[in-house]
């Protein structure tokens, strides 16, 4: 996914919806991942709020804080009425515990060693992890961008946050973890 997509708030859906043909499909379907209903939900790369409004959907009591480093982006969720905080996923996560913590089309953007380290400190503060994100695939949909996304084999995702794949189609994929 081109990094312009993280400068403009007001067109980042029509784009992004253009260039990941399934991005409706991938949200749905880590919204569906979801393990249980959770109380506190921790969102990574909170963007226009597109997976924040189906949570809201899914689970209208659920306490939902977001994260996400443009801060276009953050603006944009502030005026929806997201709380969210300017951070970085490689930042400290804010303090737990969490039921839940969910990514779509964020992960990606770290390295392989920056992934392990997030997991590692999502299992330390939470009872799941939800990601939607791309994966490597013989055809990617849109390419990757060099220094930008760094694709993993959807069972080395899996395998770095202890857990199993819960939907896969094409270069896309769900990996949901449970950690208690």
């Amino acid at each position: 996914m081109s990094a312009q997509f993280h400068l403009n708030p007001e067109t980042y859906l029509d784009e992004i919806r253009a260039e990941v043909p399934r991005y409706d499909e991938l949200q749905e379907e880590t919204i569906q991942a979801i393990p249980f209903s959770p109380q506190r939900v921790l969102e990574l790369g909170v963007g226009t709020g597109e997976t924040t409004r189906r949570l809201r959907a899914r689970y209208p009591d659920a306490e939902l804080t977001g994260l996400d480093s443009q801060p276009e982006m953050v603006f944009k969720a502030r005026e929806l009425g997201i709380e969210v905080r300017l951070a970085r996923m490689e930042d400290p996560l804010p303090d737990g515990p969490w039921d839940l913590v969910v990514s779509v089309l964020s992960v990606h953007h770290l390295t392989d060693g920056q992934k392990r380290d997030l997991f590692r400190r999502v299992r330390e503060q939470s009872r799941a992890m939800v990601i939607g994100d791309q994966v490597k695939a013989a055809v990617q949909t849109p390419p990757p961008e060099p220094g930008v996304d760094f694709l993993e084999e959807v069972t080395d995702l899996a395998a770095w946050c202890g857990g199993e794949v819960a939907w896969e189609a094409d270069d896309l994929a769900v990996i949901r973890a449970v950690y208690e």
